[in-house]
């Protein structure tokens, strides 16, 4: 038996002989555990008794151990691990317990409701009159705009797989123009289309304005407006989008493989260093530039799929498909011609 020098004038003493708590350690070894791993196991003795399996009791009510033979009191101070409600539950094994909800930060006030339940009344539908009788008479209407609003931008947010930290920078938006007063007269919908738009810029999560638009059915000009009105007021600094953000994106919904991706983003780049496609949108000149990089990797992507995916018209694709390739010569130089094996300029299909 080895005697803890710091624990010896309470009476309590640490044993490396296979015992936990007073108990074989073989109740708490389930997986077998070895001979070194069971040494380090700490026990508590009585040093009156004296027993090798000690009777230790846990009396959370005045914070002591005591040893349940002598009464010998061998610690104080413990903490109490049990749960600290009290569970009244009936037969149906509910546990309605007073421990509520995590605070919303999104919300004001302290969140402290009381909530009624909906059923437990024998399909009578009492419980469900008071449970709408008792949510109309205590939740504001201020709260209750703004619980509605934080589902439609995680609705709006899951459609378009957009992650959470994204819907969180939204909510904080759209809570600021709430509690401002701002826009008034504008629509619900165009203002969290508003705010998604600006947290993605914000979060360098770039998507493009028609798959925003697409989310809602307010006119796209309502919301370019909202938009614009929101950077002025809350001042927010939303960097643009370049094509070789989207440029990741696209490739992957469209199953191209590692070296497009990479060919297209240096073409992009190259091509407006050279202001071949000055003027052009960077949605149009990603989509453009892999239909460039497809063929001339002879790994030719049809220009419908890549419209569909990026939502380019193939009009507007084959118009800068053909700057670039009256720029082709420039563009794909020798150094593109060593490090991509496959390219080649006579690929290229005449625009």
């Amino acid at each position: 038996m080895v005697v803890s020098p710091s624990n010896s004038e309470n009476g309590i003493k640490v044993a490396q002989n296979g015992m936990v708590n007073g108990r074989p350690s073989n109740m708490y070894n389930p997986g077998n555990l070895s001979l070194t791993d069971l040494k380090m196991n700490v026990i508590m003795v009585c040093p009156d008794c004296k027993q090798k399996i000690p009777n230790i009791i846990e009396e959370f009510a005045s914070g002591d151990l005591v040893c349940g033979d002598c009464g010998l009191v061998l610690g104080d101070r413990i903490i109490d691990t049990r749960s600290e409600w009290r569970t009244f539950a009936n037969d149906e094994g509910d546990d309605p317990s007073r421990v509520g909800n995590a605070a919303n930060p999104f919300l004001d006030g302290a969140q402290l409701d009381t909530l009624i339940a909906r059923g437990g009344d024998g399909g009578s539908g009492f419980a469900r009159d008071l449970n709408k009788i008792h949510s109309k008479n205590t939740a504001q209407k201020h709260e209750r705009n703004l619980i509605l609003a934080y589902k439609d931008i995680l609705s709006m947010c899951d459609a378009i797989d957009l992650p959470k930290s994204i819907g969180d920078v939204a909510k904080q938006l759209y809570k600021e123009v709430e509690d401002k007063k701002l826009l008034r007269g504008k629509s619900n919908e165009s203002i969290i289309a508003a705010c998604i738009f600006i947290a993605c810029r914000q979060e360098n999560v770039p998507r493009t304005f028609k798959e925003i638009f697409a989310l809602t059915r307010v006119p796209k000009r309502d919301i370019g407006r909202v938009v614009k009105e929101l950077q002025r007021l809350l001042k927010t600094n939303v960097g643009g989008m370049s094509s070789e953000d989207l440029m990741s994106r696209f490739c992957s919904n469209l199953s191209l493989k590692m070296d497009v991706q990479k060919l297209a983003g240096i073409i992009s780049i190259k091509a407006k260093n050279m202001g071949t496609l000055a003027g052009k949108s960077p949605v149009s000149i990603a989509a453009a530039c892999i239909f460039f990089v497809t063929q001339l990797l002879c790994a030719p992507t049809e220009s419908k799929t890549i419209s569909i995916t990026t939502g380019v018209s193939e009009v507007t694709i084959k118009n800068t498909y053909r700057q670039l390739y009256n720029e082709s010569s420039t563009l794909v130089d020798s150094d593109i011609l060593k490090a991509f094996p496959r390219a080649s300029i006579k690929n290229l299909p005449l625009p």
